[in-house]
């Protein structure tokens, strides 16, 4: 009778056979739940083993039995839970067991029995009661227990020994038929998970963490199973509905297993890809996985990097080969879910851009070797990017506007992750590989309005830092253009707050930065420094380190840019003056130091051969600019000569001092070469030179004085670095020998007048320079040891000249005259005696010495003092009163008396020069 009741295959432990009648007894018994013979009413313990010996008997009342065995567990777990908040601890492990606890541990030997004696029959029917009781159990007790975490949850439950029992009694079911077909435990297990999830996440975690191998691949399986057979839904609608139940609870069960097991699902992911894209395997299995991450962030993450480096030439013409029979909405479909899978990508975003603009790019332009990509996935692939970024484009743009009481604005994970790779992004954009550096800019615009306010002056900075052409720069302003509407509708279209009014400051803060490239060896990079650098607000809250060393670099640029003015034109040059006078009106000290380093920078080195001047003169050495080459022999130190001979070198100044005519050991000096430039040039570069030099004095100052007068303090800084470069050794004597000394000591100081002199006769440049100091009175005054020193030279001059006229000398003829018309002009020598200079040219040799010796008597008496000029509010200038001095009569004795010996000639001017 028993063997007729088991199920087919079925069987149980040996027991011993039982007559008809007493099978009768067992089962009135367990039916009625009292004894038949006494007819008192069985414990709960009792009618359990009642029921536990009816199966034993007569496995055919399997499901009644187990329906009981399954109240029995229901009242244990309620006994367990009300005991555990009575008793505060709950009780140790060793406490006395109770009846029932004897009872559930006599059933679970009874089924691990049938288990092992007949796994095929007893362990899929076992497995599915002992996971769904589970399941209505923690869905049962979950407001009762008062766990939070999956971890509180297991310690609860696998402390109390109805719910360990079942879950030892799934694990030996699943371990029987886990080499066999584990699939019928598997789904029953997704059954549960899907109606009684989340309260049943904790049965899941700890078989997981059994047999992590096993439920990974089984639960793969049997989700693409089900997935198939509700595929079309998926595949509709591109989400996972109520049509696909197990899709949720297998993401529900891969995510508890990632922490602990990602590389076995990463393992299994990958595993399933490939094999699906083999013939004869369903269709459906690339769609269920792109379904599973974009369901599960976390399973997207843990395998999108090895599978992209998976995706090889073979296996994209094997996607292709699967995919291009299918209808054009399944496709459709297909391409909007990779879409949003890779909008969700942080992991390895930047290599899948990489991957999907190499893919996209014509064969013309990659061809590695290997395998050839069949056109229709060049194809695919070009599309999927056009619409990546069409949905890019739709997330950054309808995200709302931030405001105080809204939270952080939402993430997009693929922009997120390329947030600090905008560098590179604009590396590769410069190179202008066609179609590519399309995408790459659109991606940097979306990128920039997405990392708002930062992102914009970085994709700006990289894409103007790296630029080395007009097509390359061109891409800087396009970025500009579009960034500039985007940002500004973003934030209001307030004209304050737009893209361009915020990019100036931000670049005008990198300015010593920027300033360095100004010495960039391409003159293409150093006129696009200065174009960017013109365009920037003046300087502010520099450190006087930086800001001198950006105005070095600006001078530096500016004399290259003056010697390569004949060749383009001059369209370099005028950035060049620009920047002076935009870095001259930072501040009052910024000024000064670029007047002195223009100065300076003119007057030494190759950069005075633009002036007509000579480079390898006295004093010529290094300089301004950069641009001294001069040779060794030229180079070669006469002090240091002279030391290989004697102990110590006599340099006092007197007239005993020797002027060397060449170098011991080389010979003679080396004849100057002869001038580089045409007249004309010399004559432009004086006129530009001077003419930014006028701009930098007016720049320097808040108030300037009206045209054409400049800053008494912007001329003195002129005058200090004129003194400095012609003569150093007079440098300490400007501020103390402002007073006009007798003829006679003027020959204690004939070495170092007569290198002035020189130095005059080397450098053109200088005389326009001393009329720019004359025009900001009352500096001119500075300048008395120079005045001096060449008044003195040239009065010798004219003193020793033996010829009939002034025409045989025509340098110091014009010195002549350009000395006193300087100090005429910088009021040091009254009007009437500042004129005599139009009268050189027609006077003979000793007559000029007479006059200039007259100018000479009159500036002893009334020295070049700074003391006596005063400023005239009126007019904004300082101006002198000649008439408070006295009558300059007595000084215009030796005038008149020219005057009437040339009376012929002279006659018609004598009315000029009354007093």
């Amino acid at each position: 009778m028993a063997a007729l009741c088991d199920p087919p295959g079925a069987g149980s432990p040996p027991r011993t056979p039982i007559s008809p009648q007493d099978l009768s007894h067992e089962l009135k018994a367990f039916l009625t739940g009292s004894d038949p013979t006494l007819g008192t009413p069985l414990s709960p313990p009792d009618h359990a083993r009642c029921a536990l010996r009816l199966l034993r008997r007569l496995p055919a009342a399997r499901h009644a039995v187990l329906q009981h065995l399954a109240g029995l567990f229901d009242d244990h777990v309620s006994s367990h839970l009300r005991l555990r908040s009575e008793l505060h601890p709950p009780p140790p492990p060793s406490s006395p067991p109770s009846a029932l606890t004897e009872v559930i541990h006599e059933a679970q030997r009874l089924l691990l029995a049938f288990i092992k004696a007949k796994p095929n029959a007893w362990a899929p029917l076992l497995a599915a009661w002992a996971v769904e009781l589970l399941g209505q159990l923690s869905s049962k007790y979950s407001s009762r227990h008062g766990a939070r975490g999956l971890n509180e949850l297991l310690q609860l439950w696998m402390s109390c020994e109805s719910t360990r029992t079942l879950m030892e009694i799934y694990a030996q079911c699943l371990a029987a038929l886990i080499a066999t077909c584990p699939d019928a435990c598997v789904d029953a297990l997704l059954d549960t998970s899907v109606q009684h999830s989340p309260h049943f996440d904790w049965v899941v975690a700890h078989i997981g963490g059994s047999f992590p191998g096993t439920i990974i691949s089984r639960v793969l399986s049997c989700g693409l199973k089900d997935f198939c057979a509700h595929g079309d839904a998926v595949v509709a609608t591109g989400a996972a509905d109520k049509r696909v139940p197990k899709l949720a609870s297998v993401v529900g069960i891969l995510g508890h297993l990632a922490s602990r097991h990602g590389a076995s699902i990463k393992q299994e992911l990958l595993r399933m890809f490939h094999e699906g894209l083999s013939p004869g395997q369903h269709k459906g299995t690339v769609p269920f996985l792109l379904q599973l991450a974009l369901m599960s962030p976390p399973l997207l993450g843990t395998v999108a990097a090895e599978l992209v480096e998976s995706l090889k030439p073979a296996v994209l013409n094997q996607l292709h080969q699967r995919f291009s029979p299918l209808p054009r909405d399944e496709l459709d479909a297909t391409v909007s879910l990779l879409v949003r899978l890779i909008c969700q990508t942080s992991c390895g975003a930047f290599r899948t851009l990489q991957f999907l603009l190499d893919t996209a790019m014509p064969a013309s332009v990659i061809t590695p070797p290997g395998l050839a990509l069949h056109d229709g996935v060049r194809e695919a692939c070009d599309r999927l990017v056009a619409l990546l970024l069409l949905q890019l484009q739709k997330l950054v743009h309808n995200r709302p506007a931030p405001s105080l009481s809204d939270g952080p604005q939402r993430c997009i994970p693929f922009l997120e992750a390329l947030r600090g790779r905008v560098g590179e992004l604009c590396i590769e954009t410069l190179r202008l590989e066609r179609k590519r550096y399309l995408w790459l800019h659109q991606l940097l615009g979306l990128l920039a309005v997405y990392a708002a306010p930062h992102g914009a002056p970085e994709a700006l900075f990289h894409l103007l830092a790296a630029a080395k052409g007009q097509e390359e720069l061109a891409l800087a302003a396009q970025l500009h253009a579009v960034l500039a509407a985007s940002l500004a509708a973003d934030e209001g279209a307030d004209e304050a707050a737009s893209l361009g009014a915020q990019l100036a400051p931000a670049l005008a803060s990198h300015l010593p930065e920027l300033a360095r490239l100004l010495l960039h060896p391409a003159p293409d990079a150093c006129e696009a420094a200065a174009l960017l650098l013109c365009s920037l607000p003046p300087p502010r809250g520099l450190r006087p380190a930086q800001l001198h060393a950006a105005l070095r670099a600006a001078v530096h640029h500016f004399f290259l840019a003056l010697r390569r003015a004949g060749c383009d034109g001059g369209s370099g040059l005028c950035n060049a003056c620009k920047l002076l006078e935009k870095l001259s009106s930072g501040s009052p000290s910024a000024g000064r130091a670029a007047l002195q380093l223009l100065v300076e920078g003119a007057l030494r080195g190759r950069n005075a051969q633009l002036f007509g001047g000579d480079a390898a003169g006295e004093g010529g050495g290094g300089g301004g600019g950069g641009c001294n080459e001069c040779d060794a022999a030229s180079a070669a130190s006469l002090l240091a000569t002279n030391r290989r001979f004697t102990a110590a070198v006599d340099f006092s100044a007197g007239v005993w001092s020797v002027f060397h005519a060449g170098v011991i050991g080389h010979g003679l000096k080396m004849e100057s070469d002869p001038p580089s430039c045409s007249q004309d040039e010399v004559n432009r570069n004086i006129y530009v030179f001077i003419n930014v030099l006028l701009r930098c004095c007016r720049a320097a100052e808040p108030n300037p004085p009206p045209p054409p007068c400049i800053s008494p303090d912007a001329a003195k800084a002129v005058a200090s670095a004129l003194v400095d470069s012609v003569c150093p050794a007079a440098a300490a004597a400007a501020g103390g020998e402002l007073c006009w000394p007798p003829e006679e000591q003027a020959r204690s100081t004939v070495e170092r007048d007569l290198r002035i002199l020189r130095r005059f006769k080397q450098q053109p440049l200088l005389f326009p320079l001393l009329r720019v100091v004359a025009m900001g009175r009352p500096a001119l005054c500075y300048c008395s040891v120079l005045l001096r020193g060449l008044l003195a030279t040239l009065m010798a001059h004219w003193d020793a000249c033996r010829h009939a006229d002034t025409a045989s000398s025509p340098w110091h003829l014009h010195a002549s005259c350009a000395l006193v018309a300087c100090m005429a002009e910088g009021s040091l020598l009254p009007p009437v005696l500042g004129e005599v200079q139009e009268l050189f040219p027609c006077l003979a040799p000793f007559e000029v010495r007479l006059l200039l010796l007259s100018v000479w008597e009159y500036l002893r008496e009334h020295s070049p003092l700074p003391q006596r000029f005063s400023f005239q509010p009126h007019r904004g200038m300082f101006q002198r009163d000649f008439a408070r001095e006295g009558d300059p009569a007595k000084y215009l004795v030796p005038l008149h008396s020219v005057l009437h010996r040339n009376v012929e000639r002279l006659g018609l001017l004598a009315g000029r020069f009354r007093t």
